[in-house]
């Protein structure tokens, strides 16, 4: 889940090298995306041991779920949204969306190692956002 926020970083920094190297092509963006996803999967693939069909479940749930997290980002930046929270919003959306469809694919002791890399502590934090929205 870290790795989430690692594309996230990705994006904003093309946006700040747009500006400083020029514009890269939607090719060179595709390829860094399609990178950081093989990245999050074989380290996934190390951590947990994975077999080839849990890999290829996990790859196609973090490139389905980061795609539609991208395609709103950019449309809300499209649409000039200012408010941050609606980005965390979306991110926490989609955040949960995958580590639902991981506990479905991951055995008991993969899942519990899985919790331990940090997607416990990010859960917990979503969690904590969405109390505090409905609180509001």
């Amino acid at each position: 889940m870290k790795k989430a926020l690692l594309i996230l970083l990705l994006v904003a920094a093309g946006r700040v090298a747009l500006a400083q190297e020029g514009p890269k092509t939607p090719e060179q963006r595709e390829k860094e995306f399609y990178e950081a996803i093989e990245n999050q999967v074989n380290r996934l693939t190390e951590q947990l041991d994975l077999a080839d069909w849990q890999v290829f479940y996990v790859d196609s749930i973090l490139t389905h779920d980061y795609r539609e997290m991208q395609a709103e980002f950019n449309s809300m930046s499209a649409a000039k949204y200012a408010n941050s929270d609606l980005f965390y919003d979306v991110q926490d959306k989609w955040m949960e969306k995958m580590y639902q469809a991981m506990h479905k694919v991951f055995d008991e002791e993969q899942w519990a190692k899985y919790l331990k890399t940090g997607a416990a502590r990010e859960k917990k934090q979503r969690d904590k956002r969405a109390a505090k929205k409905n609180r509001l």
